[in-house]
């Protein structure tokens, strides 16, 4: 049986490669709205991140979700992708 080739992904957080499965996505939709995408197929923009705050931090401080989505992230979108990123993570 052929082995299927496994998608990888860079984390914007720990720029880590990782396969695609094992990461979130987050996007930016064509109306420039910023959001978590749970099932990685909205369109618009992604950046990939790992499950874990710390990945988010690191991407904040050093501002990599900017340069990644080509757009401004306002501190409020950080917050509710922080409590996405929990709820991702436990459930």
């Amino acid at each position: 049986m052929k082995q299927r080739k496994i998608p990888m992904r860079s984390c914007v957080g720990c720029m880590e490669s990782k396969p695609k499965k094992e990461l979130l996505r987050i996007v930016r939709s064509p109306e420039g709205e910023v959001s978590l995408d749970r099932v990685g197929k909205k369109p618009g923009r992604g950046a990939y991140i790992c499950p874990d705050a710390e990945c988010l931090k690191k991407a904040r401080k050093y501002r990599r979700l900017e340069k990644s989505l080509e757009t401004e992230i306002s501190p409020e979108v950080y917050e509710t992708l922080e409590k996405e990123l929990a709820e991702a993570h436990d459930g």
